[in-house]
């Protein structure tokens, strides 16, 4: 809480004291018996603790010192009273109040009732001092204390609830508060050693049992090397390891990397970070961080102070249940086959693989030169002639037969737009089937003559191609760019104006596979689609529809992606078991050619992207990928 935030609370409960006061007059001769009450709990709440020290009839320092320690020991930010009632009888008042604590670290307000006890001296009421004006539990001998137990960090787990990570060790700089000679030393120098600030771990000893463990600082392997040495040479500070599910499994980039907090995460957070926290670096634990940490036990105690042993437990919450794990959708097998399958592989790439009956992303891969969620998920790429796969409808629709021959020239004018064929099929005659199943940019162009350019644009939406579906993760749908001539409309079935990540176009496969187009999924629980909205649920962003596909132009695709396996270009992509079905295209970004397969082997659909001059070495990627997977790699 901020000093503004402090000073608020503090003037509000001044009020409402001040408030109660014409009520109090009325009741009693002595309107000062109200006032005792009112000065001593504004200024405890205010932190003027000589103030209310003089409205009791205790000794002034000690007093004070009491009330200072309470704060202390309950690390609290603040404290709020509120006077319920006051009784009388002889020379004897009691008030009621209703205490608010601000016990800080996200945790809880605690709320107790109290009695302040009063009586004349000297003609001035006072408040009977004891500890239990500070709380009617506590006792002479006795203080207070807050014992926090964080649970570890949740999960993530793919389609079969296994995690994906493994265990990694943390190396945490601990204390036992009763053990130490100077805490305040200690911390000064954690503080320059670590950067994270003195008094955030001097609150943690103040406030924690004097004879438990208290873990103050958590280290990755790397920067233990690096300070071990200082750490050792503090006086009072021990070391630990701890054992954590961090190391994120494959997709690596997909999971995401989770550190110790850092001092620098305490900063950028601006939260109750303490040692044994976790903070997700990238990827899902980043996006999922408030999901999967701070579920915290959290109790305020009393402590003898000669045992130094819990005496009684004055408030306990539980951890927040609503953190939990996070459900995936990704497969270890279809992952592992796809991260070998690119391993074997001669040129960089990608590789993306999901449920064609689902959307669902079951496997993510790329060499070292692409990132998995940058470049595979949410990655812009020419699409090449497999933009040609949502022409179809329109051919249909311009009755322009499977049969028909058309022309493969090395280069062709279409509009003013040049294209060309490099290699095969180069300067052949063959059926629009043979064509697509070759990828031969000069003949598929020719037909944006007859294919109207609003169709071929609607026809990509209903592919997916601009949809506005949302993952926790980056993400691109693709983009087409308008199509108002035949030039813009030939240029994008050869995918030159077409922008599509390797994501958008496996859920094409899986459109033809299924029939329908689906959004993608990645994560199936928590549901929330933007786990970093803050926003109402209600208003939360929903995932577009399915899309059924024109039932006739999903038997012709079907039939020109089986020739583009068997007779055409993406013959390296057959495999054992069920029919493959896909076809290759060239493209170029710059100065990279690049290379693609769109296809799918039974519910696995695929694209695969590869920087490759060969138009065939993303189907070669498939086949070892259909190969492995059938194989149970």
């Amino acid at each position: 809480m901020t000093v503004t935030g402090k000073a608020r609370r503090a003037v509000a409960a001044a009020l409402a004291l001040a408030a109660t006061a014409p009520m109090l007059s009325a009741c009693f001769e002595e309107p000062s018996a109200h006032e005792a009450v009112r000065d001593f709990l504004v200024g405890w709440q205010r932190g003027d603790y000589a103030a209310a020290a003089r409205r009791t009839d205790g000794d002034e320092k000690v007093v004070s010192k009491a009330l200072e320690d309470a704060k202390l020991q309950l690390d609290a930010a603040s404290f709020r009273f509120q006077v319920r009632g006051m009784r009388r009888a002889a020379d004897e008042v009691e008030a009621d109040f209703e205490a608010e604590v601000d016990l800080g670290e996200n945790n809880p307000l605690w709320e107790y009732e109290g009695v302040l006890p009063l009586h004349l001296v000297d003609g001035r009421w006072k408040v009977r001092w004891s500890p239990s004006v500070l709380h009617p539990q506590l006792r002479e001998g006795q203080r207070f204390a807050v014992d926090v137990d964080p649970e570890g960090r949740q999960p993530i787990l793919d389609r079969n609830n296994d995690p994906l990570q493994e265990e990694a060790t943390l190396h945490v700089a601990y204390v036992i508060p009763a053990e130490l000679k100077n805490p305040d030393e200690l911390c000064e120098q954690l503080a320059k050693v670590t950067g994270f600030p003195q008094d955030r771990l001097l609150s943690r000893i103040r406030s924690a049992q004097p004879n438990v463990q208290v873990p103050l600082v958590t280290f990755g392997r790397t920067r233990f090397a690096q300070l071990r040495a200082q750490l050792t040479a503090i006086p009072g500070i021990r070391l630990d390891e701890q054992k954590q599910a961090l190391a994120p499994d494959s997709p690596t980039q997909i999971v995401g990397t989770v550190t110790a907090v850092t001092a620098e995460a305490v900063q950028q957070l601006g939260g109750p970070q303490r040692a044994g926290d976790t903070v997700g670096r990238t990827g899902l634990q980043k996006a999922y961080q408030e999901h999967l940490t701070g579920s915290t036990s959290t109790r305020v105690i009393t402590v003898d102070l000669k045992t130094l042993r819990e005496v009684a437990e004055l408030k306990k919450w539980e951890p927040d249940r609503s953190t939990s794990s996070v459900h995936t959708t990704l497969d270890r097998a279809t992952q592992k086959a796809a991260d070998a399958a690119l391993v074997t592989g001669a040129s960089p790439g990608m590789l993306v693989a999901v449920q064609a009956s689902t959307g669902q992303v079951m496997a993510v891969a790329g060499t070292k030169e692409y990132h998995q969620e940058k470049d595979a998920l949410a990655g812009r790429f020419p699409a090449g002639t497999t933009f040609s796969i949502m022409a179809v409808e329109g051919m249909l629709k311009a009755r322009i037969s499977p049969k028909q021959k058309i022309a493969c020239p090395a280069e062709r004018s279409v509009g003013g737009a040049d294209f060309r064929q490099q290699g095969s099929p180069a300067g052949t005659t063959a059926s629009l089937q043979a064509n697509f199943a070759m990828g031969c940019a000069t003949a598929l162009a020719s037909l944006a003559r007859r294919i109207d350019g609003a169709e071929l644009a609607a026809s990509a939406h209903r592919f997916g191609i601009e949809s506005s579906w949302t993952l926790p993760l980056k993400g691109f749908s693709g983009s087409v760019k308008p199509l108002k001539n035949d030039a813009a409309t030939a240029r994008a079935i050869a995918g030159q104006n077409v922008s599509v990540s390797p994501l958008s176009m496996a859920l094409v496969a899986g459109a033809v596979a299924s029939g329908t187009w689906r959004p993608p999924v990645l994560v199936t629980e928590p549901k929330t689609l933007d786990p970093s909205a803050e926003i109402d649920p209600a208003k939360a962003p929903r995932q577009p529809s399915p899309v059924p596909i024109d039932e006739k132009a999903i038997d012709t695709l079907k039939t020109f992606m089986r020739a583009g396996v068997t007779a055409g270009s993406a013959r390296a992509a057959a495999a054992p078991g069920d029919p493959v079905h896909g076809i290759t295209a060239a493209a170029s970004q710059g100065q990279k050619p690049l290379a693609w397969f769109v296809g799918w082997q039974g519910d696995i659909a695929v694209a695969v992207l590869t920087q490759s001059a060969d138009p065939t070495a993303s189907a070669s990627v498939a086949g070892r990928f259909f190969q492995g997977l059938n194989a149970g790699l």
